[in-house]
């Protein structure tokens, strides 16, 4: 794995098998995606809406649709991935759970990472009477584009709640995996998901 790859996506490339087809959702700039096409052999695509994200992953010889993600994904149909990630992004859309449905309608998995609002570090923060801004959670309170933060409880629930299945759960904390209190002493959550069958 390159050191230009942060841990959570090498996190999320060791769940991804050669060949698989994988459609990355807000893939930002494309290092992902062109990481997985060159080490796994992936057929991908990226959705993205910042447009200067849309020129980065054409650099990078990445496939990518400029959409926005509120807007559904009504132009994929239904199975037509074997992983859709959803990276550092869930706490950025407005309707989570239509996303995360979207996402697991048009694949057969789904791999979901999200800053850990429950981390110690935060909750300090936060008792200290501010809002938490951290490495996982680098920005003010009055410029962030984090619209829904959650705990690991919290998405945990949701997944519940629409009868998803939590696969597998990796959670870490300045790249090194945590196993003991994770929704404690964890500040980036990873998870692999699906429909409940």
């Amino acid at each position: 794995m390159s050191a230009a790859v942060r841990a959570d996506l090498a996190a999320i490339a060791e769940w991804i098998r050669p060949g698989e087809h994988v459609l990355d959702l807000g893939c930002g700039d494309g290092a992902l995606l062109a990481y997985l096409q060159q080490t796994r052999g992936v057929r991908a695509y990226g959705v993205e809406n910042d447009p200067e994200n849309v020129v980065a992953c054409v650099a990078r010889g990445v496939n990518v649709l400029q959409l926005d993600l509120e807007a559904g994904l009504s132009g994929f149909d239904t199975g037509s991935f074997d992983r859709v990630i959803l990276s550092q992004t869930l706490q950025a859309v407005h309707n989570t759970a239509s996303v995360l449905g979207e996402m697991l309608r048009v694949g057969r998995e789904g791999i979901v990472s999200f800053p850990n609002f429950g981390y110690w570090r935060n909750r300090l923060q936060v008792l200290g009477g501010r809002m938490p801004v951290s490495g996982d959670l680098p920005y003010a309170w009055h410029n962030t584009p984090n619209v829904h933060l959650c705990t690991l409880h919290d998405f945990e629930q949701l997944c519940a709640s629409m009868q998803a299945s939590v696969l597998e759960r990796r959670v870490l904390t300045r790249g090194t995996r945590v196993e003991w209190l994770p929704n404690l002493f964890g500040s980036l959550a990873i998870y692999r998901v699906t429909r409940a069958r």
